[in-house]
């Protein structure tokens, strides 16, 4: 009988040692984390440092030109007595500033004929002392404004107001955590991720009348300006 070729004695040896050779185990083979997620908000609230004022002066005349020189003389009226009061320069800014007609339909099915015009001008305020709000309504009306659009009251650092509104939702939710994870019967285990899911500053608006005669002795409640951090939370659980 013939001897076996030794191509064929080498294909033996392999399939003899195939069933030797481990396996390896795959980390996709490993049973998944339990969790718990969830998400709570904190919010701080204080009392406001800052207001910021819209005001401004329309005037209405016959021509372009002496409406705007009627809006000049008072606007500089205004802007001069805000500074002699204290208020930086960069603190007052122009918001808008318009010129048009003023049309009026003279007769049914006929176009609207200009009859005058109107110029508005109007500032940004920032009063960084709220208590001096009152008597700042007072002067910009007395000098001639006659539009306080809204007055904002807020704070000068709500950032710092941001980190305890994190520290507040953190606790928070991480009572709601304790909670469930004891009603569920299981142990509240490692964080594994903390995300901050939005984050908002709530100025307090106090809207004002459009157009406004006199402005004497005006009642301003400041409130509170508040910010909101909202966060979600995620723990193993064993």
């Amino acid at each position: 009988m013939p001897l076996p070729s030794p191509k064929y004695l080498l294909a033996l040896s392999f399939l003899a040692l195939a069933p030797l050779q481990a396996v390896p185990v795959l980390a996709d083979d490993q049973p998944d984390k339990r969790t718990i997620s969830l998400s709570a908000s904190g919010a701080v609230k204080t009392a406001p440092d800052k207001v910021d004022i819209s005001t401004g002066v329309t005037t209405e005349a016959k021509t372009a030109r002496d409406a705007l020189d009627q809006n000049t003389e008072a606007m500089t009226k205004v802007v001069e007595a805000l500074k002699e009061d204290g208020i930086d320069a960069k603190d007052i800014q122009t918001v808008n500033f318009s010129v048009g007609p003023i049309y009026e339909q003279k007769a049914e099915g006929k176009p609207p004929v200009v009859v005058g015009y109107r110029v508005t001008n109007q500032v940004r305020i920032t009063l960084h002392d709220v208590g001096k709000l009152g008597a700042i309504l007072d002067k910009v009306v007395t000098l001639g404004s006659n539009q306080i659009d809204s007055i904002e009251f807020g704070v000068e650092e709500p950032e710092a107001l941001k980190d305890e509104a994190r520290k507040l939702a953190l606790k928070n939710v991480t009572d709601n955590a304790k909670l469930y994870a004891e009603a569920a019967g299981v142990g509240l285990g490692p964080i594994l991720s903390i995300t901050e899911e939005e984050s908002s500053y709530q100025p307090r608006y106090a809207p004002m009348a459009t157009r406004m005669d006199s402005a004497k002795e005006v009642p301003i409640e400041a409130g509170t300006a508040a910010v909101e951090v909202r966060v979600r939370v995620t723990w193993e659980i064993n």
